[in-house]
């Protein structure tokens, strides 16, 4: 019983080295986001 537990903590452990190995080598791209300029609106001033 504990011989399967050993088996799939450290089958997990592989797969997380393996996924931590492929983001480093294959980075993913930064999400991209449109500027949005703020202009003053000076049409509805109380001065």
């Amino acid at each position: 019983m504990i011989r399967i537990f050993f088996f799939v903590v450290l089958a997990g452990l592989v797969a997380l080295a393996g996924g931590v190995l492929v983001m480093g080598m294959f980075p993913p791209s930064p999400h991209k986001q449109a500027v949005e300029k703020v202009v003053p609106n000076d049409k509805f001033s109380t001065h």
